[in-house]
């Protein structure tokens, strides 16, 4: 592997016009259903999803690896632990 700082993940799940919690929750199953330490990219709408969900799944256990502001929504990458929380 390289010493590149770009994340690929493995999957990608488009939760843009979903209303919280329910963005947290599918985000949390989808993640369940990854190998551990897989990698995946959520996309959220501004205001309440991006502002809650990152918080929500760091308490659950789960590394949010990274954060990107693209216009009109948010890219979250985050990482299933390998270990069991």
């Amino acid at each position: 592997m390289s010493g590149s700082s770009v994340l690929t993940p493995d999957a990608q799940l488009d939760l843009r016009g979903t209303p919280c919690p329910i963005n947290f929750v599918r985000t949390k199953l989808y993640l369940e259903k990854m190998p551990p330490g897989g990698l995946l990219e959520v996309w959220l709408d501004p205001g309440e999803p991006i502002e809650q969900v990152p918080d929500s799944l760091t308490m659950a256990g789960y590394q949010v690896e990274q954060v990107t502001d693209y216009s009109g929504y948010f890219s979250l990458v985050v990482r299933r632990p390998v270990a069991a929380a």
